[in-house]
């Protein structure tokens, strides 16, 4: 966390941040990073985990890659993806913990 006496953050920084909260607010997309929290997936995998069709998985793969919350590689042929770094897997993690703890009236954490 901050400490209390932090400066407030860039505007780049908020706007950059903005950008990966609109793109976690999507159900699919949400899923996605889930699965991609917790290994590297092609799109067949994901498509299949997920359960929607593979161009919609593929655009939002697109757009979770464009807000940098998701890398690929190359695997032969197959683009392979995963969650981009530490920070990008806890905040999947916290906000699905948190919306657990919401649903459930589990004690918050500090």
């Amino acid at each position: 966390m901050y400490a209390p006496d932090a400066q407030p953050p860039a505007e780049a920084q908020v706007e950059a941040a903005v950008t990966a909260l609109r793109m976690l607010a999507d159900p699919t997309r949400l899923r996605l990073m889930w699965h991609l929290s917790v290994g590297e997936h092609d799109v067949a995998t994901l498509t299949a985990q997920v359960g929607a069709a593979r161009p919609a998985v593929s655009q939002h793969l697109a757009k979770l890659r464009l807000a940098g919350l998701v890398t690929v590689r190359r695997d032969g042929r197959r683009s392979v993806y995963r969650a981009r770094g530490g920070h990008v897997r806890r905040l999947v993690a916290e906000v699905l913990f948190a919306a657990d703890h919401h649903l459930t009236g589990a004690a918050d954490h500090d």
